[in-house]
């Protein structure tokens, strides 16, 4: 089927990803129906894709933790598969359970359950995990391991329960894909689509939603920003990353590739600070590049940084999702560049 003949449900749509996703799936044809919560919500959108006429329409779903709130979205029967990004992100958890484990999830039970119980056009649901849910906080930095597919975060329900918020993340996010591929293989009563999960690392890259607000960056955009005019480079803390022009690729490639069904895949290229303010540095020109902290240039260079984090092995996307990584500089550069576009606009941070 040409891109024409698909429907492409979108969770979480006025999401940092999601806006990468819509725009190329627009572009490349694709009929795209986005969930929303609000009027504003889909006044956003509009307003960033105002060109699209009907290929481009609006599911009101006020409770995502629900499936029967998902029933109008597929209630017409034109939606062929499901991009599923919205997930909670609560990064100071009063209660575990109800701020961040039970709503993650939940709401991946939810949408996949939807599509089985009113998609009957659902050909493929890809869900949009973490590389979290493969990481294991217990064991640090762990030098000399490398993460991939195979990985889980370990963590069980109770556990995370009475974890700090750093690692019942990672556990909400093992936990929610968990239940998804339990619900794609429990029992004789299985789903007709095919399943596919995406594990991203730290994403970076420019918003395609107008960012008009410096103080009410989202996380990884506020992790960029606080590198502009930080006395030092951070120490290692994550490190895996990739670009959000390229998840959203994956993404989409995950629905078409038929050999996708059933993967899992890890999107990530090795990251730690001093590398992406060294790719910052040598992206942005004078006197920009000044507010980047120099740090020890090229002291993770060469594999140096093999003695200090874990590896990241995201080669099988590139093999089977038909895209290449783009450049850390790139990726930095763009990043900050905006955000410092944004500064000149509204002024200083």
């Amino acid at each position: 089927m040409a891109p024409s003949e698909h429907t492409l449900l979108v969770t979480g749509a006025t999401g940092y990803v999601a806006g990468h996703v819509i725009h190329q799936a627009l572009t490349k044809g694709y009929n795209v129906r986005v969930c929303v919560r609000s009027e504003s919500a889909r006044e956003k959108i509009l307003a960033t894709f105002p060109n699209y006429g009907s290929r481009l329409s609006f599911a009101p779903v006020k409770d995502i933790t629900s499936p029967e709130f998902f029933k109008d979205a597929f209630a017409d029967g034109a939606v062929t598969g499901v991009i599923h990004l919205a997930s909670p992100v609560h990064l100071s958890p009063e209660d575990n359970r109800r701020d961040m484990l039970d709503p993650a999830i939940n709401s991946a039970r939810s949408i996949i359950e939807a599509a089985k119980l009113f998609g009957p056009s659902v050909q493929r649901v890809v869900n949009t995990s973490s590389m979290a849910a493969l990481l294991d906080v217990s064991k640090g930095l762990r030098p000399g391991y490398t993460y991939s597919e195979k990985d889980w975060n370990p963590m069980t329900y109770d556990e995370a329960a009475e974890a700090d918020p750093v690692s019942v993340y990672c556990a909400s996010k093992a936990l929610a894909e968990k239940g998804m591929w339990d619900f794609m293989e429990s029992g004789d009563n299985k789903p007709n689509f095919s399943f596919v999960s995406v594990n991203p690392s730290m994403i970076f890259g420019p918003d395609f939603y107008p960012i008009t607000d410096l103080k009410g960056l989202k996380a990884s955009a506020a992790r960029a920003w606080a590198l502009v005019d930080a006395k030092d480079v951070p120490p290692p803390d994550f490190c895996g990353v990739v670009d959000v022009r390229d998840v959203a690729t994956a993404l989409l490639n995950a629905f078409e590739i038929p050999e996708a069904a059933g993967q899992r895949y890890l999107l990530a290229k090795h990251f730690e600070w001093q590398t992406a303010a060294d790719a910052a540095r040598e992206a942005l020109e004078e006197p920009d590049k000044n507010r980047i902290p120099a740090g020890s240039p090229g002291s993770m260079d060469n594999g140096a940084w093999k003695s200090v984090t874990y590896a990241v092995d995201g080669s099988k996307a590139v093999r089977e999702l038909g895209f290449e990584y783009r450049p850390l500089k790139d990726t930095m550069g763009d990043t900050i560049k905006q955000l410092l576009e944004v500064e000149r606009k509204i002024g200083k941070k």
